[in-house]
């Protein structure tokens, strides 16, 4: 399992790469997921002395305030030979050999990104060393905690990296180091109440005690080493760092350690204890147990992995492809998503998808409804039936039958059958044109493109409003037929004889009695109902035929014929997809990307267990 820690290094470098460094995201994180080991501690507590102890090289910007203002991950690779190495994430071609030159970087990158000011930045910085003199891992170092702002500092700059190093200690995958100098008071320790703060029972805390050679005589620091002045779950490790003097004399930090060693095993008060003490004991016991925590969460770093690859994938597919940049493909984009819309609204008709069945309605309910409505035995009454008869005759009364009198009260009423044939037409327009805004709403690519919908809304629109004044004009012309030509065999088959009360032949003297009246009303009223009938039927095909069917067959025909005389900057107009949407296609697509290579590596270093 020795390369769990170089995994886990590479997926941080990666997780950095695409800004994901621990801060709260819209998108998923892994980083979050990743175990790490966090280094807090007080400012002038030592933390620096203690990483260059466990690396064995002085790289560390040093000076007084706040020097480390950003996170640095530290991730050390145990080399059997060769020359010791630095590289940093920032400079992936770049070896450095000089670890001064190493410092100067740290403190040139800080500055980069905080632009030369005394302020804080939660960007993480990654410093990877190869070396034979360290043990396999990755730490990270978090400013120092401090109680007063310095000059060229927000008074914020307290809260600000506290905040910072919350972020990082407060997740349940990071191990807390907490590093406390033996000189100071434990309860005042700055380490110790963060830690305490997000792990009270020190379950993932390790203390480290620094300058045990610096306090007072007479005092020792037995009961902090031993667990009885604070405990945590894992032993304390005390280290001696170098002096100021060591530090500007440049004392090999091989020697220190060794100095180290024989300080711990030649002291009476920590001689017991020197089998865990020291910075190199303190490198091994980190990397030992950094392993072991990776090891235990690589199931569920899987099951993260796979559940967040479904999520990414899902949500690229919501939001659709990404545009293409030449005219020939913003044109096959812009038709396949029309063509999209078209088979939607097409199923809507069809019934795949709800709506269809109002047209449907309107025919089976609302037309006949309407024409009953009509109402013609009043349009018939005694007094109509009379002024229209009479008029009909002019100045020389009829002979026979009043063949004009029929003609003008049929058509009276035939022509009042126009306005339920209308509104026949306009409530099947109502509901296609809602089907097109239903279509619309449920065509997911063009919610990608705003200005598309629009401009595909308006020709759908423009083209129901062509097919419903091409209907009305047919279904109309249905009504003028019936009232321009009337049915003869129905009057043919009007009884004749007087007992059925059906002679049309009376002497000029009756003609205008009530109960020829009647019967003239009754006759063309049962006229009227049978064209009734007929165009009950008629209609809803005309309708059918000039509006739906249409629709589903050329319903942005005119719009298609306008796309293709289009150039490619006016078919670009028509992808304004939202600049938001495009970066997080973007986005997810790197994060996709990652968590696939992650999927690939984490998933062969499973099976290799």
């Amino acid at each position: 399992m020795e390369n769990l820690i170089q995994l886990v290094n590479r997926l941080q470098r990666a997780c950095t790469a695409l800004g994901d460094h621990g801060e709260e995201s819209a998108l998923p994180t892994l980083w979050d997921a990743l175990p790490s080991i966090a280094v807090v501690g007080g400012q002038s507590s030592g933390k620096s002395s203690v990483l260059e102890s466990v690396v064995g090289k002085d790289f560390l910007p040093r000076g007084s305030g706040i020097v480390t203002r950003r996170p640095l991950v530290l991730q050390l690779h145990r080399i059997d030979e060769g020359r010791e190495y630095a590289e940093f994430g920032h400079l992936p071609r770049k070896r450095f050999t000089d670890f001064a030159a190493v410092r100067k970087e740290i403190a040139d990158e800080t500055d980069r990104e905080t632009g030369r000011s005394k302020q804080i930045s939660s960007v993480p910085i990654y410093l990877s060393i190869y070396s034979p003199n360290v043990v396999n891992l990755t730490l990270i170092d978090l400013p120092g905690l401090t109680k007063v702002a310095v000059e060229g500092q927000s008074d914020s700059i307290v809260a600000d990296i506290e905040n910072m190093v919350h972020s990082y200690i407060e997740k349940p995958n990071c191990i807390i180091l907490a590093v406390s100098p033996a000189n100071q008071d434990l309860a005042t320790s700055d380490a110790i109440k963060i830690s305490r703060e997000v792990d009270p029972k020190g379950e993932r805390t390790f203390g480290v005690l620094t300058k045990i050679d610096l306090m007072d005589k007479g005092t020792d620091a037995v009961d902090i080493l031993e667990g009885r002045a604070y405990k945590l779950q894992f032993p304390w490790i005390g280290v001696v760092n170098r002096s100021q003097a060591d530090i500007n004399k440049n004392v090999d930090m091989i020697a220190a350690r060794r100095r180290e060693k024989e300080y711990f095993a030649s002291t009476p008060e920590y001689r017991h204890l020197a089998n865990r003490m020291g910075s190199e004991h303190l490198g091994k016991v980190m990397s030992k147990h950094l392993e072991a925590v990776i090891k235990s969460r690589i199931p569920g770093l899987q099951s993260l992995i796979n559940k967040t690859i479904i999520e990414l994938e899902n949500e690229l597919s919501r939001l659709g492809k990404s545009i293409a940049t030449d005219a020939g493909g913003k044109l096959y984009m812009v038709m396949e998503v029309c063509r999209t819309f078209d088979g939607i609204f097409k199923e809507h008709l069809d019934g795949v998808r709800p709506g269809g069945d109002k047209i449907y309605n309107v025919f089976d309910n609302q037309l006949p409804a309407a024409l009953k409505r009509l109402q013609f035995d009043k349009q018939l009454s005694m007094d109509n039936v009379r002024k229209l008869i009479t008029e009909a005759d002019g100045y020389q009364p009829h002979l026979i039958a009043p063949e004009q009198g029929y003609r003008r009260l049929i058509e009276s009423s035939l022509i009042s059958i126009k306005g339920p044939a209308e509104a026949a037409v306009d409530a099947v327009h109502a509901i296609l044109k809602d089907l097109v805004h239903k279509s619309i709403s449920e065509t997911t690519e063009l919610k990608q493109y705003p200005s598309l919908r629009v401009e595909v809304n308006a020709a759908a629109v423009e083209s129901l409003e062509r097919m419903r004044d091409e209907s009305k004009k047919s279904t109309l012309q249905l009504v003028e037929m019936e009232c321009s030509y009337l049915t003869v065999d129905f009057f043919r088959k009007l009884p004749q004889d007087i007992e059925k009360g059906g002679n049309p032949t009376h002497s000029i003297f009756d003609r205008y009695n009530d109960s020829y009246l009647r019967r003239i009303g009754s006759n063309v009223l049962s006229y009227v109902n049978m064209v009734c009938a007929s165009l009950r039927n008629s209609i809803p095909k005309s309708v059918v035929y000039c509006q739906v069917r249409e629709a589903k067959r050329s319903l942005l025909d005119h719009f298609f014929t306008d796309l293709g005389k289009k150039e490619g900057k006016q078919l670009g107009t028509l992808l304004d997809e939202d600049p938001a949407i495009m970066q997080r296609r973007v986005n997810l697509a790197k994060r996709l990307e990652l968590y696939r290579s992650a999927q690939a590596e984490i998933d062969s270093v499973a099976w290799s267990k």
